[in-house]
């Protein structure tokens, strides 16, 4: 017992779910407890997966079996009435009583197990999933896998860092047998390994640290056909159009700002998804598409079909946002044109919009293509939650992925973006109505309209531009505001006379269904420094302060020495205190090139 705790004296125990990892006290293996909302969220997708493809096979044996019935029905119903196909028979009898060594030859040619079982009942046996995780790191996803998930065959875990595999392969031990027989742990570059695995995994986790952007051309091949590829991307400075040019190199799309940067970097995600599958025939199917803490997180299906693929131009768009009001505007790549039962493909037709907004008279940025089909499956989505809820006790992050969904379930599925009730607001300088006015203002109106999971702000509508601005209009109408100056895009959009009028008394359908049961649907973090951590291998020092806190910063360097190793000394002889120091840094003066002491503007 003593050589035991000897040894895990340098590890910290960790436990999540099922699973225990140990973890050096060190930054050597990346591990971040604020991914557990990812984890549960991919664990409850997985359990979704499961139940999804075994109904999925039942129903394909099912129409197999009835199409073979009624092919059964006919054959009797012709060999019934066709006398002259009995003489035939009759003929052939003779024929084989001629040669019967010949047809005894054919019948020990033929397998035992094909006698016993028609054609048409042999069919592919339906194999327990195996799922890939592309970037281990310490290998918890992994282990929470293999022992929460039931039903799955293994769980590959990949990385290309020694140190983390290591880490992975102590900490399958340590969680016992339950893992040793279906985790395994690889050193491998996760891209080529994918890459000579084609369609073997029916699921695919990717979960870098940053961009995903290099792993989704092996990934898209990596999958087996109807198989799910789960995707996250930490990178949202790049999505959210702080860095275009960027964007447009790892995505292949052009970001640009409004409130909606957040769905729309879930958009790009899947676009960039779509391309790659499309270069090998394959196509994607969003099940679910979620922005929480600081990142997107993707569940797509993958199948193949040249075919298909065809139909891709029609889910992808160009977005026009107006660069002086919220006004935004989508364009589709491509149509289809139908003649004489037949479809053709032809180019979208455009531009959407003129060339300057018709609401305030400013200028259009553009951006896209992006993802404009749905982004989650509806089905999908509560059947997730269905399975959730009642098992609280096997997630640790319950209360958050239930919000998330339960919002995500109550989202308007086939419209895109969304706007800021504040935002619009704002640009006609006036005090902003309730959500529940200005949504039954719409609904009255004859549109429907949703909260976004993205942003508790955010309103979805298929209402267009005119309507939400004559809303405004009405209410500006009946709330009068100081005079403007008459060049803001505010003073413009009021200076039009409303087409409709607007009516805020309330609609049955202006809260929903969980705002009715007063569901918390926008939880808080759980605590202070919720967020993104340092990368693994770097040394820890007082400038992550903003990521880790003061006490996590100085637990650490009181384990680290200049190098960044492990160390026995206590925080308090490292000098001055992560706090103290950047205190310190925050007052010094700025010093010019020649040494002389400047101060800050």
């Amino acid at each position: 017992m003593a050589e035991v705790e000897d040894k895990l004296k340098d590890y910290e125990i960790k436990k999540e779910g099922e699973a225990e990892i140990l973890m050096l006290k060190s930054n050597a293996v990346f591990f971040n407890p604020v991914q557990v909302h990812n984890r549960d969220m991919s664990i409850a997708v997985l359990r979704t997966f499961v139940t999804k493809r075994k109904e999925e096979h039942e129903a394909l044996m099912n129409k197999r079996n009835k199409s073979h019935k009624k092919d059964n029905q006919i054959e009797t119903s012709v060999a019934n009435g066709d006398a002259a196909l009995t003489s035939q028979h009759d003929k052939m009898d003779v024929v084989n009583e001629k040669e019967p060594n010949q047809a005894t030859n054919e019948i020990k040619d033929v397998p035992k197990e094909a006698m016993k079982t028609p054609s048409w009942k042999v069919t592919r046996e339906l194999k327990p999933p195996v799922v890939l995780e592309a970037l281990a790191a310490s290998g918890l996803r992994s282990l929470r896998y293999a022992r929460e998930v039931d039903g799955l065959e293994k769980v590959v875990a990949l990385d290309n860092d020694k140190a983390s595999v290591e880490a992975c392969k102590r900490n399958i031990k340590f969680n016992g047998s339950a893992a040793i027989n279906k985790v395994e742990a690889h050193l491998a570059d996760a891209r080529v390994y994918m890459l000579t695995h084609p369609k073997e995994f029916d699921v695919v986790d990717l979960d870098p640290y940053g961009s995903p952007s290099v792993f989704l051309d092996s990934a898209v091949q990596a999958v087996a056909d109807g198989g799910l590829l789960m995707c996250t991307a930490t990178d949202l400075a790049v999505l959210c159009g702080t860095n275009g040019e960027v964007c447009y190199s790892k995505y292949g799309s052009y970001p640009v700002k409004g409130k909606y940067c957040h769905e729309m970097a879930l958009r790009i995600l899947l676009a960039s998804i779509e391309s790659h599958a499309n270069r090998y025939k394959r196509y994607i199917v969003p099940v679910l598409s979620v922005f929480m803490d600081f990142y997107v997180r993707v569940f797509v299906r993958v199948f193949t079909s040249a075919s298909e693929i065809k139909n891709t131009p029609l889910k992808l768009s160009y977005v026009y946002q107006c660069a002086g009001c919220d006004s935004f505007h989508l364009q589709s790549l491509g149509r289809t044109v139908t003649k004489n039962n037949s479809v053709k493909y032809a180019p979208g037709i455009g531009p959407v919009v003129p060339q300057e907004c018709g609401d305030c008279g400013k200028k259009f940025n553009v951006g896209g293509p992006i993802w404009s089909a749905p982004i989650h499956d509806q089905d999908w989505v509560l059947s997730t939650l269905t399975d959730v809820r009642p098992m609280k006790d096997r997630y640790p992050a319950y209360n958050k992925i239930t919000s998330v969904l339960t919002t995500v379930s109550e989202e308007l599925h086939d419209i895109p973006l969304f706007f800021s009730l504040h935002s619009i607001s704002g640009t006609v300088k006036c005090t902003s109505p309730s959500a529940v006015m200005f949504r039954s203002a719409v609904i009255n109106a004859g549109y429907q309209i949703s909260s976004s999971h993205v942003n508790p702000l955010g309103l979805k509508s298929d209402a267009p531009w005119e309507v939400i601005w004559d809303i405004m209009r009405c209410w500006v109408k009946n709330h009068p505001i100081k005079e403007q100056p008459h060049d803001t895009p505010g003073t413009a959009i009021l200076s039009k006379s409303p087409q409709i009028e607007a009516n805020f008394s309330r609609a049955v359908a202006a809260l929903s269904k969980a705002q009715t049961k007063k569901v918390k649907r926008f939880l808080p973090n759980p605590e202070s420094h919720w967020g993104p951590k340092v990368r693994a291998g770097r040394t820890i020092t007082s400038k992550h302060i903003s990521l880790l806190g003061a006490e996590a910063i100085n637990g650490a360097i009181g384990h680290q020495d200049g190098n960044g190793e492990v160390t026995d000394k206590p925080a308090s002889d490292t000098g001055e205190t992560a706090t103290e120091e950047v205190k310190e840094r925050s007052t010094k003066r700025q010093k010019t090139s020649d040494g002389e002491q400047a101060n800050e503007p």
